[in-house]
């Protein structure tokens, strides 16, 4: 959809493990900091959507987290929207924010996503990620593993996946080797982009993890399952982050400098897809593309949702900055780094900066917000003009079942 918004603040925590913040605090902790940046309070905001994921499995908070945690910060009477889409939770509120502010029904907006995935018993963690598929079609899930070894050219024992690290590793490995056999992606390539994305995190504060990594430490570190080393798997986590999401119309009333617009943002679910067809991710890649009116070929940065470290090879053909199956070779040439052509994740992405799902998709617009607005400091990318948010989630079939691609803009 084409958008006309405005990211008038931003507000992150860190990511990592937060076992005694509560929920509801780490909310209000990113809420507090984007209504400060915004220049506003509290009782400006006219809607909210809050997105949570796992809040349900690993709390116990269900249905009315999003009211639970504004009511600590006093907000209240206004519509609160409770936003539940697997990774692709907060970008579904700020797109559903952005679509509502455009639509002229109201002129500030929150968007907070927040997760506490770290608990004391790992099993509840785990549960929260294998209920991110059809969990009524024992089927689907095998069925998905079976074709997606077959793409792998392997045979495997479904019984014993998902046992000691969640199912989602397993997803990831098969894609990982499908995409080896086909275009010549090497394990080296895969491991670049974790060295790449630790060297953006370590210049971040904010990042789960920000000790920068080689190749070689990537590939000396534990393996997860083949080719997967721990570092190539993006983490558990708990934080929070929000968005203040403003009309045209209020940015001139709070006299905004260094405005950033939301250009477009499309928000696509899982489809039963013919052999011609796009994928998911290349749906709403062309989408927002459109609704933009721009190309790959304009962007200044990315931010993307590597969940593994090939999640972020392949993600690049969907958005089209290189030929089909050629992602490694960025990696190889730096393309996509800090100082290269068009830098990928230099918060440090997923696999650095960390996933606490429900928070992620809002956490990659802070990031592409404050580098449009110069604010990044080392890890800062020259000259940025327009950045675009790619942010997936849960499985159906053998594809996402959620996506969401938004495109944003520096404003003069």
């Amino acid at each position: 959809m084409q958008m006309n918004a405005y990211v008038a603040g931003v507000g992150m925590t860190r990511f990592g493990k937060h076992l005694d913040t509560p929920l509801k605090s780490l909310a209000g902790e990113a809420i507090n900091a984007a209504l400060l940046d915004a220049g506003i309070d509290a009782n400006s905001v006219q809607l909210a959507y809050m997105g949570n994921a796992a809040g349900g499995v690993v709390q116990g908070q269900e249905m009315i987290s999003g009211q639970v945690a504004l009511r600590e910060l006093g907000i209240g009477k206004i519509p609160v929207i409770n936003v539940e889409n697997a990774c692709a939770t907060s970008s579904t509120a700020f797109n559903q924010a952005c679509s509502m502010v455009t639509l002229g029904a109201y002129d500030v907006a929150l968007v907070c996503g927040f997760e506490k995935l770290f608990h004391e018993d790992k099993m509840r963690t785990f549960a929260a990620y294998e209920g991110a598929v059809d969990t009524e079609n024992a089927k689907g899930l095998s069925g998905a593993l079976s074709e997606l070894a077959n793409m792998a050219g392997m045979q495997i024992d479904i019984s014993t996946l998902g046992k000691s690290h969640s199912v989602f590793m397993d997803i990831y490995s098969l894609t990982s080797i499908a995409h080896m056999k086909m275009y010549g992606t090497t394990q080296q390539q895969i491991a670049g982009v974790t060295a790449k994305n630790s060297f953006h995190g370590s210049l971040n504060p904010l990042a789960q993890f920000q000790t920068e990594m080689s190749v070689e430490d990537v590939l000396a570190s534990r393996e997860i399952v083949f080719p997967l080393t721990l570092p190539m798997c993006s983490p558990i986590g708990d934080g929070a982050a929000a968005l203040i999401i403003v009309s045209e119309r209020k940015a001139k009333e709070l006299g905004l400098n260094n405005k950033v617009r939301v250009l477009s943002s499309a928000l696509v679910s899982a489809f039963d897809q013919k052999a011609d067809e796009p994928s998911i991710g290349e749906y709403a890649a062309q989408l927002a593309y459109e609704s933009a009116s721009l190309g790959p070929q304009d962007l200044s940065l990315i931010e993307l949702h590597d969940a593994s470290a090939t999640s972020e090879i392949i993600t690049y053909d969907y958005l089209g900055i290189c030929e089909k199956g050629m992602g490694g070779k960025l990696i190889e040439d730096g393309s996509t780094r800090l100082g290269g052509r068009l830098p990928v994740n230099v918060s440090g992405g997923l696999l650095r900066k960390g996933h606490p799902i429900g928070a992620t998709g809002a956490a990659q617009i802070v990031e592409l917000t404050e580098q449009l607005r110069g604010r990044c400091g080392k890890r800062q990318v020259t000259d940025a003009k327009i950045g675009l948010a790619h942010n997936g989630g849960g499985m159906l079939g053998t594809d996402a079942a959620a996506t969401v691609v938004s495109i944003l803009r520096k404003e003069l």
